[in-house]
């Protein structure tokens, strides 16, 4: 299994931090969903700069949060104290979930599962499954093996799904797991699974188009 490494959010500042602030669209959803299906204690796998803790902090749930990086959990509790809401907010591994066996209602993972090896998402979708109660939900995504990363000849393989990405930036350095349907499905064989889901993203860098493709997957705890 390869080190746990977050990201380098050092690199996010400025005009930069503004998107890392705002819910993805899917999040208002979410919480529609899990506030009519009353659950509460929900957990921010991977929180980041604290877009989605704020959020769903902000609409009523018990909302705990943690990210293996030290800037993260600081600029994500300076966050919280900015829009008056309470975080339970730890520093802490994806591969070992610092919160009690079948504490949480819902889970919420937004492209931070795939910072590991095969072997390692393995783990955190157990850990996942420890920490939910039973009929407990998580969203979660993975980088697909449709997306350009998957075909970088010049980046480091570490297994069949996996490779260290190799560009500048924030996620320099970082693995990156890629999934197709197959391998999801025997990843999520002990869940039920509600709805899978191919999304692919465009965004722009200096000028240039780019495109990603995303797994978005939402399962029950059995």
């Amino acid at each position: 299994m390869v080190e746990s490494k977050g990201w380098k959010w050092e690199y996010i500042k400025g005009e930069d931090e503004k998107i890392w602030k705002e819910p993805e669209v899917e999040a208002y959803y979410l919480k529609d969903r899990w506030k009519e299906k009353n659950k509460k204690d929900f957990l921010d796998l991977g929180c980041g700069l604290g877009r989605h803790s704020i959020f769903f902090a902000k609409n009523g749930f018990n909302t705990h949060a943690f990210d293996i990086s030290e800037d993260a959990v600081n600029r994500t509790a300076e966050f919280a104290k900015e829009e008056n809401v309470d975080i339970d907010l730890k520093q802490g591994d994806m591969l070992n979930i610092p919160f009690n066996d079948n504490s949480m209602d819902c889970i919420y993972s937004k492209n931070v599962v795939s910072h590991t090896d095969t072997e390692g998402v393995r783990k955190i979708i157990s850990e996942i499954k420890r920490v939910l109660r039973e009929n407990g939900e998580c969203y979660i995504t993975f980088c697909s093996k449709d997306t350009w990363g998957f075909r970088q000849n010049n980046w480091p393989n570490v297994d069949e799904n996996t490779k260290i990405r190799m560009d500048e930036g924030a996620e320099y350095g970082v693995p990156h797991f890629y999934a197709d349907y197959d391998l999801i499905m025997d990843l999520f064989k002990d869940f039920d699974i509600i709805s899978i889901a191919q999304v692919q993203n465009y965004y722009e860098v200096k000028g240039e188009l780019h495109k990603s493709y995303h797994y978005h997957v939402l399962v029950k705890k059995q």
